[in-house]
């Protein structure tokens, strides 16, 4: 499958088009008085407390209200919310420049695994930097974890995506800056690319918005 023959493009989120950096919201949950949030925020938990988030199974009350338990001292909703969402950082103009751009080459969409704290956050963020209503004037359509009840890197993720958008897998292409997921892209059957860390998705198009870096081939048939 020869790069040319895209047509459609699904980004990611958090450390593609908005950047983040775990390690604020650590320390932010630290100076509020957690204990062993290294422990807490392991794989293990993540999958569990942190994934049903993610999948919509609890609402942002039960979360806040689960992660009280293991502070020390008594924290507002207001607090947990700042902490939590501390680890969204800025969404850099040439990024939606870039969308806007792209839009007019391909079909965009987005698949982010996410929740509702983080979502109406960064959700604010576009609407009061960029002055866009939401989502869909940079994308034809934005899938998010906790409002589709499905979490990458599972193949039903990529498998209800692409379902919905009704386009072929192999003129697709997934941007993604964690390998687990690219790599449940492409035994999805997706073309796939992992965003290494420093690179920049304003770097991987030319001025005529052709894709430019080389793409490997997935191993896993589709089936």
């Amino acid at each position: 499958m020869k790069e040319n023959s895209i047509r459609n493009i699904i980004f990611d989120f958090g450390g593609v088009i908005c950047n983040i950096d775990i390690s604020i919201t650590e320390k932010a949950f630290v100076d509020l008085g957690i204990r062993q949030f290294d422990k807490e925020y392991s794989v293990t938990e993540r999958d569990n407390f942190f994934g049903m988030f993610e999948t919509g199974k609890i609402t942002p009350q039960q979360f806040r209200d689960t992660l009280k338990h293991y502070f020390d001292r008594p924290v507002s909703d207001r607090q947990l919310d700042d902490a939590w969402n501390a680890l969204l950082q800025e969404i850099p103009a040439s990024r939606i420049a870039l969308l806007r751009n792209l839009s007019k080459r391909y079909r965009l969409f987005l698949l982010s695994n996410t929740n509702e704290i983080h979502y109406t956050k960064y959700l604010k963020e576009l609407q009061e930097v960029y002055s866009v209503s939401g989502f869909e004037d940079l994308f034809e359509k934005a899938y998010f974890s906790h409002q589709i009840g499905l979490r990458k890197p599972f193949r039903e993720v990529f498998d209800f995506v692409v379902t919905d958008a009704g386009v072929n897998r192999s003129e697709t292409l997934f941007i993604d800056d964690s390998i687990q997921h690219v790599e449940g892209a492409k035994k999805a059957g997706l073309l796939a690319y992992h965003l290494l860390e420093g690179e920049e998705i304003t770097d991987l198009f030319s001025p005529e918005m052709q894709f430019l870096r080389p793409l490997q081939p997935s191993l896993h048939p589709r089936g």
